[in-house]
């Protein structure tokens, strides 16, 4: 056995030895004419086909997409199966990317297909002039494959890299929370019209204060969406659907808003609609944002005067300035003296559901109100809001969620049945977010006890409170029919006397 390794050594160091001195006195033109035939001669008894891909392309200023792609795909199988690992940390990646180190092996399979990558590094001499001499290195991956393999690979499997590789980095990226800024700072050196910060609100599904029933009714909507691409473009329509979320304050709009997200690690652009001035901005805005996005605007109803646009002239004149709320008055200040927003209802339609809305492709557009009748039945028709969700009042099932956040507790005990006979017999209203500020401990020691009888207490109170405004909503119905039947006297008493 010693003798049969000693020949073999013997072997390959004359073949390193003639190659050396094939490279060295052999002059170029006749290497490079004899070097196609040596490796026509190779093909013939070789079966594999191999495919560069290189971490730079032309004169290295950017880094070439493929080679990224393929590093997100090989990451997984790579920090399982290669022994030698290198740490990528990219520049907006929220986790370290291992990938194979140079010179290391994986195999990957598709479709019953066996294929190797290799990461290779060459180094060359730089050309730069210089005093001291540099090398470059140039980095690179190998995928080789059987020959009769050509058509899987090329038609299929380089796709399904590209495929796997961006929904890696999608996952691996760090997202964004965007805020559209006023149009005067749009220009200038390192200006843009969103500014951003780390989105990193921690809201869940499996957190939110809703009914598991209708919590999995959004999910499965959600994921829908994301997976039908081919769909929505089999049947002509923009990938895009519009969600209205719709509630008294504190039911949970926005929290909803981060765990639709979270879910489907999407960026929010939160837009201020306030600070648009006309409905070219608002256009200009809309193209500038990614696809894989929610484009959430919050309180729409009390965002630009969007509801009175379609009304008439004579009714707007007859309009009691008592029932006008304060934000109302402002909007109609604004609106008189030129400094408010321009944007119109026509331009908002447009921006959901217009040509432009159609490029980038797979977002969300999500408004949110408190008072659904007040916004024009135009803007929130299905088509342009696909689906409304209310936000409604604590019931007992999203009790036992914000119970099982705020206080670990899992248990039926008798306060437990106090609080769902209060919320499911009794009926009383109380936001989520006025529960969980009840069940919230006040002390680092309280006891859970403590905090679930402060609960059944608050909502002892709001029944009370409930039913004076009641009484109260009786009285001053009554109150205005009188005046109404005192009015109607008196028009009445002024016809006989002119008669």
């Amino acid at each position: 056995m010693g003798e049969v390794w000693t020949n073999i050594g013997s072997a390959v160091a004359s073949l390193v030895f003639i190659y050396t001195i094939f490279e060295r006195f052999f002059p170029y033109h006749l290497r490079e004419n004899l070097e196609p035939l040596v490796q026509r001669f190779i093909n013939l008894f070789y079966p594999y086909i191999q495919i560069k891909f290189f971490e730079y392309s032309g004169e290295r200023f950017e880094r070439n997409d493929d080679y990224a792609t393929i590093q997100n795909y090989l990451s997984k199988d790579s920090s399982s199966r290669a022994k030698k690992l290198r740490a990528n940390t990219s520049k907006g990646s929220k986790s370290i990317v291992l990938s194979m180190d140079d010179h290391e092996e994986i195999t990957d399979e598709f479709k019953g297909v066996k294929v190797w990558w290799q990461s290779k590094k060459h180094q060359t001499d730089s050309r730069s002039i210089s005093y001291f001499p540099k090398t470059e290195e140039s980095r690179f991956y190998i995928l080789k494959f059987h020959v009769r393999d050509r058509q899987v690979i090329t038609n299929r499997y380089l796709d399904h890299i590209r495929k796997e590789g961006k929904k890696m980095e999608v996952k691996n990226r760090e997202r964004k929370l965007y805020s559209n800024n006023p149009s005067q700072n749009w220009s200038g050196y390192n200006q843009t019209k969103w500014s951003h910060v780390t989105f990193e609100h921690p809201a869940t599904f499996d957190t939110l204060a809703m009914e598991s029933e209708k919590k999995e009714e959004i999910k499965n909507d959600l994921t829908k969406f994301s997976n039908s691409q081919d769909c929505y473009k089999r049947i002509g329509k923009a990938w895009k659907r519009g969600y209205l979320l719709h509630g008294p304050p504190g039911t949970g709009k926005s929290t909803m808003v981060a765990a639709m997200a979270n879910f489907l690690d999407y960026d929010v652009y939160d837009l201020e609609l306030t600070t648009v001035k006309d409905n070219t901005e608002l256009r200009r805005l809309l193209i500038e944002t990614s696809g894989k996005s929610i484009i959430v605007i919050e309180d729409i109803d009390c965002s630009l005067d969007l509801t009175g646009q379609r009304k008439q002239k004579k009714e707007e004149e007859e309009d009691d300035e008592d029932e006008i709320s304060p934000i109302e008055k402002q909007m109609k200040k604004e609106k008189s003296e030129g400094t408010g927003s321009k944007v119109t209802l026509s331009g908002l339609l447009n921006f959901i559901d217009g040509l432009w809305s159609a490029c980038g492709g797979e977002r969300i557009i999500v408004f949110t109100t408190n008072f659904i009748d007040k916004l024009d039945p135009a803007l929130i028709r299905k088509g342009r809001m696909d689906k409304h969700i209310e936000m409604s009042y604590c019931g007992f099932e999203a009790f036992k969620v914000l119970a099982r956040n705020y206080l670990y507790a899992e248990e039926e005990g008798e306060l437990f049945q106090e609080i769902q006979r209060l919320l499911e017999v009794e009926k009383i209203k109380m936001t989520p977010a006025d529960v969980g500020e009840n069940l919230l401990m006040k002390t680092e020691h309280e006891a859970k006890e403590t905090c679930l009888n402060r609960l059944i207490v608050a909502l002892k109170e709001e029944k009370e409170e409930a039913k004076k405004r009641v009484e109260e909503e009786e009285k001053k119905k009554e109150k205005e029919k009188d005046i109404k039947r005192k009015r109607r006297d008196d028009d009445q008493r002024e016809k006989k006397e002119d008669i």
